[in-house]
């Protein structure tokens, strides 16, 4: 038998065993409307798009696979900063840049030469300590807890530094920062500091100190600024020179030699400076060293025992400052001296 042709009109009949029998009144009725809540609604309903609750939970998780990366590779900055900042550091021990942060600050031409810590005077080293800081070879790290305390304190309430950076924070601003006393640079000081002072002995950041230390305006290191100033090398400052040049630190820019050298403490000089050395040389530091025991006794916290005449064979040496350096001779020059 063929197959009937007769048409049945879709969803009008429904298939009994081999008969074909008409749907009921019910049966043939649209589905009831069911009013989805308007989240489930299409958000593009003409294109049939995504509800707004499937497209949030499609978000979600890309949302938080951003945030898990963004989180990796900050994770991996840091400790590649921190590994190289470890690095940098431990290079310290043996490098000596020509350049730090606030020369290159201060402009060209910069008046600066290396000197070995053998070939610099004890009275200039044993002067650093009882200036800048006499706990710097017998504190275990940069600074005290109490000292970081106060400067917070300080800060909170608006008020001056109550003390003055140690050797290891100036140390750590002048190679690598900027001159202001805002947060985030004393925050970056506190922490290269505490690393420099774990990495390095302290007799080695006395010396990175005494060649990046400012004496005058673009004038960088205790080479130069005893050619400079005395016309004699490092080696054979006098304790009265040496105290001298530790008032130069507090405001080198306006520090000037005077006309038939040694440092212009005249009444022609700034009268800030004047008093920052006179002070220096004739009350703070000797009284600091006495209070120590003497040159000896300061010098030895950062364990030196010999003089700088023990290095005399060395000290023509490229890093014995035994010469005048070619800037030195190059920046008295261009001051009418002979």
């Amino acid at each position: 038998m063929e197959p009937s042709a007769e048409y049945f009109p879709p969803n009008s009949h429904r298939v009994h065993g081999r008969r074909v029998v008409p749907l009921g009144p019910a049966e043939t009725a649209p589905p009831p409307q069911v009013s989805l809540p308007e989240e489930w609604e299409p958000r593009y309903p003409e294109f049939g798009g995504p509800t707004d609750r499937g497209r949030r939970s499609v978000e979600r998780p890309r949302r938080r696979g951003r945030v898990r990366r963004f989180l990796k590779i900050t994770g991996i900055v840091v400790v590649v900063a921190f590994v190289a900042s470890i690095l940098t550091t431990i290079a310290y021990n043996w490098i000596t840049p020509p350049r730090t942060s606030y020369m290159f600050q201060a402009g060209e031409p910069i008046v600066y030469q290396y000197v070995s810590m053998d070939h610099i005077s004890r009275n200039t080293i044993a002067a650093v300590i009882a200036h800048e800081d006499e706990e710097l070879g017998t504190r275990v790290g940069a600074f005290t807890q109490a000292d970081f305390q106060a400067r917070a304190q300080a800060f909170v309430d608006g008020q001056p530094d109550p003390s003055g950076s140690t050797v290891p924070q100036q140390l750590v601003k002048n190679i690598f920062l900027w001159p202001s006393h805002d947060p985030l640079r004393k925050a970056i000081e506190a922490g290269l500091s505490e690393e420099f002072d774990f990495l390095l002995p302290k007799q080695r950041i006395a010396e990175l100190y005494l060649n990046y230390a400012q004496f005058g305006p673009k004038l960088f290191g205790i080479c130069a600024a005893s050619w400079y100033y005395y016309n004699t090398p490092p080696s054979q400052l006098n304790p009265y020179e040496s105290a001298q040049l530790m008032g130069v630190l507090p405001d080198p820019d306006n520090v000037r030699r005077a006309p038939g050298g040694g440092l212009d403490i005249s009444a022609k000089g700034d009268p800030l400076a004047v008093d920052l050395i006179n002070g220096a040389a004739n009350v703070w530091v000797p009284r600091q060293l006495e209070g120590m025991g003497g040159w000896r006794a300061a010098v030895a916290t950062i364990g030196i025992k010999d003089e700088a005449s023990a290095h005399a064979a060395t000290e023509s040496g490229p890093d014995g400052c035994s010469t005048m350096p070619q800037g030195v001779s190059q920046r008295l020059k261009s001051e009418g001296v002979k």
